[in-house]
């Protein structure tokens, strides 16, 4: 399961507490996920704007501080309950926060989700529900006590967002688990598209679905991919197979991240995340149609 959100004011946690992966080892020199620390899955969605607790895919409730830099981040205060979430496109600070732009559907009739703050936008067909900018979302090990994050993105889009309901952690709260989601962010510290792309996408399936195995992940190879806006990066994807099903809603997932530059020449990233061989699963076809609208926004 991937618990909350969280409102604004009163965490304990600064901003300073993420981790880098790009300040590590390189963990791709051998082709191979990277080693994170050992634990359990831990998945965490994190809003500023609104108070409850959302869950997305798999983890414990924390702070958030997301990779690229300062751009990303979010300051949580003290969780909410999950018994009063507030979610989907009609929820308080969603849509609504995102008007201000009004980008187009490069796809009509789908919707636009923007990231302001990365200037990144992208289409989601229309039973989608869209987060505000300040909604974000991470994934950290279910062992590290201060929940670091592995990697994180924001200003999501969530498809069926209740799709799975568990109280998992036996703390009397039940959690809802998105079927999938998608978001964007920044790579601080990455040189390549092709570096950030395979990076990203085994963190996220790692962190939201298979724990503590990274052997259940299998990465394809990095292809070079153009946008319907012309935008030039790379894609990697990334599927898990055999995850031990240990709490009720937990399933194998696939993720595809796409790695390119940002209108200052910085590298930023697109992900998808979602679960795999369930009823309802996003097909692959859905996923590459929104990969095709990823552009940039806002000069």
């Amino acid at each position: 399961m991937w618990p909350g959100q969280q409102p604004p004011g009163g965490e304990q946690h600064s901003q300073d507490g993420y981790v880098n992966p790009y300040q590590q080892p390189n963990p791709y020199a051998t082709g191979t996920p990277p080693e994170p620390p050992r634990g359990g899955r831990s998945t965490t969605a994190v809003a500023v704007a609104a108070a409850t607790a959302v869950v997305i895919a798999a983890g414990v409730t924390g702070y958030l501080v997301l990779g690229g830099d300062k751009d990303d981040t979010a300051d949580p205060g003290p969780t909410r309950s999950a018994s009063s979430p507030v979610s989907g496109p009609t929820g308080s600070g969603d849509d609504g926060a995102r008007d201000a732009a009004d980008p187009k559907p490069v796809i009509p009739g789908w919707k636009v989700v923007v990231n302001p703050k990365r200037g990144i936008a992208f289409d989601v067909p229309p039973e989608w529900g869209l987060k505000s900018p300040s909604w974000s979302s991470y994934v950290s090990d279910n062992n590290d006590p201060e929940d670091k994050p592995l990697i994180g993105f924001s200003a999501p889009a969530m498809f069926k967002e209740k799709w799975c309901q568990s109280d998992d952690d036996k703390n009397g709260t039940p959690e809802d688990t998105a079927l999938a989601t998608a978001g964007s962010r920044g790579e601080k510290g990455a040189r390549t598209t092709e570096e950030a792309a395979r990076n990203s996408v085994s963190l996220w399936l790692y962190g939201a679905y298979t724990q503590p195995d990274k052997k259940k992940i299998k990465t394809g190879a990095v292809e070079s991919y153009t946008a319907r806006s012309g935008i030039k990066g790379s894609v990697a994807t990334a599927v898990s197979s055999g995850v031990e099903k240990k709490g009720k809603c937990d399933t194998d997932g696939k993720a595809t991240t796409f790695a390119f530059e940002d209108s200052k020449g910085d590298f930023v990233s697109w992900t998808f995340l979602g679960a795999k061989d369930v009823a309802g699963e996003v097909p692959d076809a859905t996923v590459r149609k929104i990969l095709s609208t990823v552009r940039l926004v806002g000069g």
